[in-house]
């Protein structure tokens, strides 16, 4: 317990307590996009693919667009009362749920939603020491992939017996995480005190940041793009495509996102030591593009199971790499602006791809749209393959 202990001083109370808000909010989220929306929205509420597919883009898109907004008042208003705001109308955003039994309201509860937890990443990454940068982020990195993934695992479980407990349930931590939030200091975590960027130096920054991703650009938002699109209908995908149960469903789930989780420390010390990110990301995308083909030609559970283990140690092999390359574009003194910037571009796929996903899968079939998900990180892996590594790495890192 000792050396427990004392590996784990490098996190701190701070850093402690934003990593159970964290997992709290991630649970919950992963449990409304992947299961409740879907789910409770067809079987509850009664609403089409389409629609479910348009409340999660309208969450994604609040929670996109709002990141960049978000990032510029964390440069300059107290920390503390961004997130309780945000909390407080994801809390909102989860309340109206079982009312929504018409389409605009469903999609308004889910655009609250994205609105409310849109700031708490941008928080975590402004409290990381530049000390254990890497340590630390790749702890929020689990804590984030584990409350995304239980969540939904959890949840599918549930909603196969208690509907509406299982609504009450998400009601409760969404209360508890906004109630955390007040206890979180307003300090970043190496300065102790920051100075406001003027914003025409902020919007200068802004510009030479999006000349500067230019070259990967286009892979944020096909990544985003075709994982996103996956969440409307993944549920019905496993039911009718695959015939699993609910349980069969959620040990897949659980496979994939203990996979992912357990692989991240190491593929990420592995990444470091070989020095090569850029064909981490490069395999990574390959393997996740023949992974989801293979489970979209529909073959029989046990070798889902193996598929899904794959697929999760690719994304592990991926993360690590992929965040490492977006720390180097983020401007010194001004992370709130910079991770907001690139978590909007990459939301901008989050906004495309669950309508496209919910507009195929309604036009064609759910296979269908795993098809495209999966030529999607074909078509990346093949982006970075022709991309020098040397064009793929920004000027602030």
């Amino acid at each position: 317990m000792n050396k427990i202990g004392m590996r784990l001083t490098w996190l701190g109370v701070e850093m402690r307590l934003i990593s159970v808000i964290l997992f709290i909010v991630e649970f919950v989220r992963g449990a409304v996009l992947i299961s409740l929306l879907p789910i409770y929205g067809a079987k509850v509420l009664h609403l089409s693919l389409d629609i479910i597919g348009l409340a999660i883009t309208a969450h994604y898109l609040t929670d996109t667009l709002l990141k960049l907004i978000f990032g510029y008042l964390l440069d300059r208003f107290s920390i503390r009362f961004v997130i309780r705001t945000g909390l407080f109308v994801s809390l909102i955003g989860v309340f109206l749920i079982p009312f929504a039994t018409v389409p605009w309201l469903f999609i308004m509860a889910a655009a609250l939603y994205g609105i409310g937890i849109s700031p708490i990443w941008i928080v975590c990454l402004t409290k990381v020491s530049k000390d254990n940068r890497a340590t630390q982020i790749g702890f929020l990195y689990t804590v984030w992939l584990v409350g995304l993934g239980s969540g939904p695992i959890v949840c599918n479980i549930l909603l196969d017996y208690y509907l509406n407990k299982t609504y009450f349930l998400l009601l409760i931590l969404s209360v508890i995480g906004a109630f955390l939030a007040f206890f979180i200091s307003s300090k970043r975590s190496d300065e102790p005190s920051v100075q406001a960027v003027p914003l025409n130096r902020q919007l200068s920054t802004l510009v030479e940041r999006i000349k500067a991703m230019r070259m990967i650009l286009p892979g944020m938002i096909m990544q985003t793009a075709g994982a996103s699109m996956l969440v409307p209908v993944l549920p019905s995908f496993a039911e009718k495509g695959l015939g699993l149960a609910g349980t069969q469903y959620s040990l897949l789930l659980t496979a994939g996102g203990v996979c992912a989780a357990a692989g991240l420390i190491p593929m990420g010390r592995l990444s470091d030591k070989l020095g090569g990110k850029h064909w981490f990301l490069i395999i990574g995308f390959a393997i996740f593009g023949i992974g989801l083909s293979l489970l979209a030609s529909r073959l029989p559970f046990w070798y889902c199971l193996v598929i899904v283990v794959i697929l999760g140690l690719s994304y592990a092999a991926i993360l690590p790499a992929w965040n490492a390359l977006l720390a180097s574009f983020v401007p010194p003194n001004q992370e709130g602006l910079g991770w907001g910037l690139l978590a909007t571009v990459e939301g901008i796929g989050g906004m495309v791809g669950p309508v496209a996903g919910g507009l195929i899968a309604a036009s064609f079939s759910t296979s269908s749209v795993i098809w495209v998900s999966a030529a999607l990180f074909g078509g990346i892996a093949f982006l970075y393959l022709i991309i020098p590594s040397s064009k793929l790495i920004g000027k602030s890192g």
